[in-house]
């Protein structure tokens, strides 16, 4: 089991964070602006609703990024 384990891992090492990191910067400055419009501009309503953004944005980069890695260990499995 642990071979297995090890042959995951490193597939898992061989990709990239390219989605990743677009997507936390997407999700924080999605914050940054909920928090904008609540408190500087007093739109609340329009605050909570760009607040619903982040978990949106960071669940769907974490589904294309699985998508990424059964696909390679597919591939890898033949």
């Amino acid at each position: 089991m642990s071979d297995t384990t090890d042959e995951g891992s490193e597939t898992v090492a061989k990709m990239d964070d390219g989605m990743i990191a677009p997507a936390v910067m997407a999700a924080i400055g999605s914050v940054a602006l909920s928090l904008y419009y609540y408190y500087v501009r007093g739109e609340k309503q329009r605050g909570q609703f760009i607040g619903l953004w982040p978990p949106t944005i960071l669940g769907l980069a974490t589904y294309i990024k699985l998508d990424e890695i059964q696909k390679l260990l597919y591939e890898r499995d033949g």
